[in-house]
């Protein structure tokens, strides 16, 4: 698949997520929590074991400075200027300027997504496809969340639908626009790495780390085997 064709699909995942809360009557909170573990176990995995050896390979050093401005970016945007936002369902009441914020905070890491999809592809197909599949893992409880969040603040739904479609949007710009713009084209893996690797490890995990019972436990480690058998069968 090409680049394009991935970010497709995983802006396609935004807007299935944002779909189950706003165009259901009833969704599986529990599916929505395993579906978080299983995609936190696939994307620390995927960004310490494909991602990072990729990106240093071809840049040295420097491309590990590249990845913790990728992870610093993410926590300044997500939970520094919008301290709000978490991935899972908003239960509680939250203002307009929250949604937004959030909202934006998200458009930047989606736009980097792109910047993966686009970067990993172009390095080969065996990784283009483990990083579609860490993405669009955590598509859905991204559009979910973002949509939910927009309902929280009072939206309609065909607003907090538009919220999730312009995530999904920003995923598709980031793919188009990497191979226009150098110093993405060179250091877009790079910088992919450090937000996946973030967005994993500081904001799935510790969506399910502190809840009881095994099941969430075992979903983010067979998220990990999930990984590894995809690893093998995409033949990298």
């Amino acid at each position: 698949m090409t680049a394009l064709a991935y970010a497709l699909a995983a802006a396609a995942a935004n807007l299935a997520g944002a779909a189950a809360v706003t165009w259901r009557a009833t969704w599986s909170v529990r599916a929505l929590e395993f579906v978080i573990a299983l995609a936190a176990g696939f994307m620390v995995s995927v960004a310490m074991l494909d991602m990072m050896p990729h990106a240093y390979a071809t840049g040295g050093e420097t491309a590990a400075a590249v990845a913790l401005g990728g992870f610093l970016a993410v926590h300044l945007t997500q939970h520094t200027l919008a301290p709000h936002f978490h991935f899972g369902e908003e239960t509680h009441a939250v203002s307009e300027l929250v949604s937004v914020s959030a909202l934006i905070g998200l458009m930047v890491h989606t736009m980097v997504d792109g910047v993966a999809i686009a970067s990993a592809a172009a390095a080969g197909p065996a990784l283009g496809a483990l990083v579609f599949l860490a993405i669009a893992l955590h598509k859905l409880p991204e559009g979910l969340a973002i949509a939910s969040l927009f309902l929280a603040a009072g939206a309609g739904r065909a607003r907090a639908f538009i919220a999730a479609a312009l995530l999904g949007a920003a995923t598709i710009l980031g793919a188009l626009a990497t191979p226009h713009i150098p110093m993405l084209a060179h250091w877009g893996l790079a910088l992919s790495a450090g937000v996946t690797l973030y967005v994993g490890a500081s904001n799935l995990i510790p969506e399910f780390q502190g809840k009881s019972g095994w099941r969430l436990q075992a979903g983010f480690f067979a998220g990990v085997g999930l990984y590894a058998a995809a690893r093998i069968l995409v033949g990298a």
